[in-house]
């Protein structure tokens, strides 16, 4: 007989399967709870940081999510609001310094090029014409003052000195007759005007010795060896050509075999105690440089070695593709550290030393295409104030504040960029 208070089989069957079903659920529910709760647990200790290699900031600061803001703000482009535990400040590394005023001179920097001096260059040039027989000096050879350059085989120099030597033997026969003539007119067998007009003869040939002379120490023989010539035995028909100047070859356009003329260049000798070194300055700089500016001269190659100068000279002229104008600075270069035609870097000092707010560059960190720094608020601890600031001229690890901050203004150093995370995290919403 049917019993209609017995429930049926399938509906037990099924609330069985609910009862699992909820269970099911739940478990999984809690699972998912206890792992957020456990992640975020692991992301708040300091054990779970993330390592430096993964971050993307700089070495030694930490992830801005691994710390807890309390709080921050920022509405649209206006400077940020960033607080901080003081728990974040600690772990941030945040560091504060004062704004300084500080003594700099600003530097202008352009590239530049050695020269030698050009007014202690000195071009040796063939005195007689003839044939070079042998050169003595090569190129970048150290020469002193009067040593040896170059010989040259010249038949002008026998002829001048054959010339000389036939004007002393004619002087000599005038003495003799002017001696003789003065005797016969003490006797009166001769004429007063005879005496004068052999007297002034020899007077004359006095005059063409002397000048023949003085062409044979102009064609390079030596004032001893002038002196020592009394026959025609004794004529030589080499030139030396020596070196007017001590200082070092750099130009050399003669070889043995080579026929030259009189007033021909054979040699420029330099004196490299002091070479000019030329920068080009640009057009935007003119009125910043003049003559007198100190300038330092560095070699890339050894950095290390800083020369000092001034500038001597700016060419009126500026170059119509480069828009520049050639700077010359005088160095001294006694140690011979800069040769002729190395690059170099040359620093000019602009005007004198005048006090400027100065941060250091680290401090400045940067927002879309702004400068931003963060000074600490004076509202509370942990509190720090995102500031826009103009800047000018950098100044070693420093740079010159022109806008945004006051001598003696805290600013953070040390964890800027920390902060800058934060600001751009409120910014972006996250």
């Amino acid at each position: 007989m049917f019993d209609m208070n017995r429930p049926a089989r399938p509906h037990r069957a099924l609330g069985r399967v609910l009862r699992l079903t909820l269970s099911a659920v739940a478990l999984v529910g809690a699972g998912l709870i206890g792992g957020v709760v456990w992640s975020d647990r692991k992301a708040s200790s300091p054990r779970g940081a993330t390592p430096v290699g993964q971050s993307t900031a700089p070495a030694g600061i930490p992830r801005p999510s691994s710390l807890t803001a309390v709080e921050t703000s920022a509405a649209g482009d206006e400077p940020a609001q960033v607080t901080l535990t003081p728990d974040a400040v600690t772990r941030a590394g945040i560091r504060t310094a004062a704004v300084e005023n500080q003594a700099a001179v600003e530097r202008i920097t352009v590239p530049g090029t050695v020269a030698s001096d050009a007014y202690r260059d000195t071009r040796v040039n063939a005195l007689v014409g003839g044939i070079v027989t042998r050169v003595a000096a090569e190129l970048g050879s150290r020469v002193g003052r009067g040593d040896p350059l170059a010989v040259i085989f010249s038949n002008e120099l026998a002829e001048a000195q054959m010339k000389y030597l036939s004007m002393r033997a004619m002087l000599e026969a005038d003495h003799r007759k002017v001696e003789r003539t003065h005797q016969l007119e003490a006797i009166g067998a001769a004429s007063r005007q005879e005496l004068e007009e052999v007297t002034a003869v020899h007077v004359g040939h006095e005059t063409e010795v002397a000048a023949s002379r003085q062409r044979l120490l102009l064609l390079g023989l030596s004032q001893k060896r002038v002196a020592a010539l009394q026959e025609a035995s004794q004529v030589v028909s080499d030139v030396v050509v020596p070196s007017p100047v001590e200082g070092i070859v750099i130009t050399r356009t003669v070889n043995p075999g080579q026929v030259v003329s009189a007033g021909q260049d054979l040699f420029v000798v330099a004196d490299l105690r002091t070479v000019w070194v030329i920068g080009d300055l640009y057009e935007k700089d003119f009125g910043r440089v003049r003559i007198g500016t100190p300038a330092t001269v560095t070699v890339p190659a050894a950095a290390q070695n800083v020369l000092r100068g001034r500038v001597a000279y700016i060419d009126p002229r500026v170059d119509p593709a480069t828009r520049t104008a050639k700077v010359r600075v005088e160095v001294p270069n006694r140690t011979g550290d800069l040769r002729l035609g190395m690059y170099v870097t040359v620093s000019f000092e602009e005007g004198g030393n005048r006090q400027r707010l100065v941060i250091p560059q680290q401090a400045v960190q940067t927002v879309g295409d702004q400068s931003v720094v963060y000074v600490p608020s004076s509202e509370g601890q942990g509190q720090f104030e995102e500031r826009r600031v103009k800047l000018g001229a950098t100044l070693g690890d420093r740079v010159e504040v022109l806008e945004g901050l006051k001598s003696g203004e805290q600013i953070v150093t040390e964890g800027s960029f920390f902060l800058r995370a934060e600001a751009t995290r409120a910014r972006s919403g996250s």
